[in-house]
């Protein structure tokens, strides 16, 4: 619940007139669309707010405290500076500018990736995971984050607005670099893929273990919104 409040906010947030400024999301008018600007900013505030409390208060008693207590400094790092935040700084600075490679990484390593990290890492700090599984899932989340990043990027040129629930081409229009402006389709398409084996290989220890991170990460490069 946490992880879904925190990742609301920054939809809300990323579709401001300020950011992103999109008029929808889901197949529907954004939050700012219906509700304005203020109760848009607001709403994003009290979900990331929220999502503290559903882990520090609202957590199962049987959950040890300094587990629970793990999860708040990675959503702490996913949520501030070092992730989501400064992920979004780098992006509208990069606006209308030539960005390389590294940069476009830089980005969504620490907008989308950091927040599948988050999704991906939580369980198994609450689980009590071992470092060399936290280490494989990091691997893991590096590499479907990206993918996850580079299908966003295609299907944002090659997929409609009523399939994809938001606008699409709104990152043309922004003049932002995305990974077809800058590798090509059919490049941008074996990256991704690329990606995606490398974050299942992290896993192989594990064998069916896995399988369903493995499916999420398959699903990822086969998804059409």
């Amino acid at each position: 619940v946490a992880l879904e409040m925190i990742h609301t906010m920054s939809l809300i947030h990323d579709d401001l007139p300020s950011m992103d400024n999109d008029d929808l999301r889901r197949g529907n008018p954004t939050n700012h669309k219906v509700y304005g600007e203020a109760i848009a900013i607001l709403a994003g505030d009290a979900l990331l707010t929220r999502a503290f409390e559903m882990v520090s208060l609202r957590s199962n008693s049987s959950i040890e405290s300094e587990r629970l207590l793990k999860v708040v400094g990675e959503l702490s790092l996913v949520a501030g500076a070092p992730g989501l935040v400064g992920g979004q700084v780098v992006d509208l600075e990069c606006e209308g500018k030539k960005v390389d490679l590294d940069t476009l990484e830089f980005i969504h390593l620490h907008k989308t990736g950091a927040l599948l990290r988050a999704c991906v890492t939580c369980g198994a700090l609450i689980g009590g995971a071992q470092e060399d599984l936290l280490k494989a899932l990091g691997i893991y989340a590096r590499g479907i984050g990206l993918a996850f990043q580079i299908i966003d990027d295609i299907l944002d040129v090659t997929a409609s607005s009523d399939v994809l629930g938001k606008t699409a081409g709104k990152d043309l229009i922004a003049d932002k670099t995305t990974y077809p402006k800058l590798l090509g389709l059919e490049e941008s398409r074996k990256r991704a893929d690329k990606l995606v084996e490398e974050a299942k290989s992290a896993l192989d220890p594990w064998k069916s273990g896995a399988a369903p991170l493995l499916a999420l990460a398959d699903y990822i490069t086969n998804r059409d919104r």
